[in-house]
């Protein structure tokens, strides 16, 4: 199988945008989720979004992945998430908006690519266009069942919001927890194997290789990764 992970930035290509948005809800319906922060159109119009997408060789997407850099303007999703059950995730992201504070959000892939690990590479290569952004330091939220994929690629729970890092969200049948990664840049927290893939990725955002996923299935990969 080969796919494609292409880098954008949201403004730039709306057609995309609309593939990565049409997808991503179909994949929360089918779980019986209709709450979700990032599960509209606005963020399409920002100059502080960036996208990653994956796609078949016909150009069917079939996965993606955002930031959006916190701007003074627009909050960030897990600060609509939880802003109203904790108020301190706003103090955090002013503290550290300066030096460049963004959030990675609205993961998701298809069913037909679904348990191949198809998620963790697009995370990885999320992360790895950071250096073409101003974002020092990353925060996430992610679900119980994640939690152990986001931990992999430098991400720890911030034990100090909430229900000791805990929220229910999006509904009452999940545990969210806020994740951060102190240094975005340097990914010093992330586990060797990633850490390694995704300074690569940055070094050479354009590439094509084999990846290794769930089970030993071999994936080929283009990427291209360079938004500017």
């Amino acid at each position: 199988m080969k796919l494609i992970f292409r880098a954008f930035k949201a403004t730039e290509n709306r057609e995309l945008c609309e593939k990565y948005l049409h997808g991503h809800i179909q994949v929360l319906v089918n779980y019986g989720i209709t709450n979700i922060t990032t599960n509209n159109a606005d963020w399409m119009n920002w100059d502080s979004v960036y996208c990653v997408i994956a796609e078949t060789e016909d150009g069917t997407v079939v996965g993606g992945v955002r930031t959006q850099i916190a701007d003074g303007i627009n909050p960030l999703p897990v600060e609509k998430a939880i802003g109203k059950m904790d108020p301190k995730i706003h103090e955090i992201v002013d503290h550290y908006r300066k030096e460049g504070v963004g959030e990675l959000c609205a993961l998701w892939n298809a069913k037909e690519v679904a348990g191949m690990g198809i998620s963790i590479m697009l995370v990885r290569a999320g992360i790895s266009t950071l250096n073409q952004v101003k974002c020092n330091t990353l925060m996430g939220i992610c679900a119980d069942y994640t939690l152990k994929m986001f931990r992999k690629v430098g991400f720890v729970v911030d034990n100090n919001l909430g229900n000791n890092g805990e929220f229910v969200y999006p509904n009452e049948n999940y545990i969210a927890r806020v994740l951060g990664i102190l240094n975005a840049k340097g990914l010093e927290t992330a586990e060797p194997f990633d850490r390694q893939k995704m300074l690569d990725l940055r070094t050479n955002p354009v590439q094509i290789c084999t990846e290794i996923g769930t089970n030993d299935i071999s994936i080929e990969i283009e990427y291209l990764l360079l938004m500017r």
